[in-house]
C-alpha cells in the first residue's frame, strides 16, 4: 500500500513538473527560436501547450509584421493564404482571461496575446505576438508615463532594461505577457525588418511550426 501511494505521488509530481517551466520552439524560414512559457499565467500557458500539442500552428504565418514594433501570428485563416488577402481576423471560438502580472513586460522577446478592444482586455485564444520594439530613453520613458500610461511608473529595473535591451512599454498592463524568446533574438529581427504591404503583411510569406520541448524527469 505504501509503495502504491508513493507511486501516485511520484506521478502526480511528475505530472505537475510536467506542466511547468515548458519550453517550445518557434521554426521559421528565418531560423528558431526557443521561448519560455510563463508559470504565472497558467490559463495562456495551458492553452498555448494545447494548440501547439494539436499542431495547430502549423503552416500559419506572421502576417503582421512592424519593424521596431512586433511581429504578429496564430490566425487560423493565414494557412495557405492568397498572396495579397487580408490576415488577422481568423480566432478560436473562446477568449482568456487577463493575466496582468506586475513583473511580467513587454521587453524585446516577450510573447504576448493580441486581442480586440473588448473592455476586460481578455486575450484572443489563438494570435499572439512576439516584440521586437526599440530601445528608450529616461526622456521618453518620462514622456511615456505621463501620456499614454496615465501616471503609471515603470519600476526602475524594468525602465532599465528597456533602455538597454528595448520592448514596448507601452503595451504594459494592457496585454497579457505570457513568455520570453530565450533564443533567437535575430531571428525577431530577421522577420520584422521584411518588406511588407499596405497592411504590414509581409510580402513573402513567413510560415511557422511550433513545437513543445519535451522534458526527461529521471529517478
Amino acid at each position: 500500500m505504501k509503495r502504491q501511494l508513493l507511486l501516485l505521488l511520484l506521478l502526480l509530481s511528475f505530472g505537475t513538473a510536467m506542466a511547468k517551466n515548458r519550453k517550445v520552439k518557434v521554426i521559421t524560414p528565418y531560423g528558431t527560436m526557443i521561448i519560455r512559457l510563463y508559470d504565472q499565467t497558467p490559463l495562456h500557458r495551458d492553452n498555448f501547450i494545447k494548440l501547439v500539442k494539436g499542431h495547430f500552428y502549423d503552416s500559419t504565418l506572421f502576417h503582421r509584421v512592424i519593424n521596431t514594433f512586433m511581429i504578429q501570428g496564430g490566425d487560423p485563416e493565414s494557412k495557405h493564404a492568397q498572396a495579397g488577402a487580408m490576415l488577422g481576423n481568423g480566432d478560436v471560438p473562446y477568449t482568456i482571461p487577463a493575466e496582468f502580472e506586475l513583473d511580467l513586460y513587454h521587453i524585446k522577446g516577450a510573447l504576448a496575446a493580441a486581442r480586440d478592444n473588448n473592455p476586460t482586455k481578455a486575450s484572443s485564444g489563438c494570435q499572439f505576438y512576439i516584440v521586437q520594439g526599440k530601445k528608450w530613453t529616461d526622456e521618453q520613458l518620462d514622456q511615456l508615463e505621463k501620456t499614454r500610461l496615465g501616471g503609471r511608473k515603470i519600476p526602475v529595473d524594468q525602465r532599465e532594461r528597456y533602455k538597454r535591451i528595448g520592448g514596448t512599454p507601452q503595451l504594459d498592463q494592457s496585454y497579457t505577457v505570457f513568455g520570453q524568446v530565450i533564443k533567437g533574438l535575430d531571428v525577431i529581427d530577421k522577420i520584422a525588418t521584411q518588406k511588407t504591404d499596405a497592411n504590414d503583411r509581409p510580402l513573402a510569406d513567413v510560415p511557422m511550426k511550433i513545437r513543445l520541448i519535451h522534458k526527461f524527469l529521471f529517478f
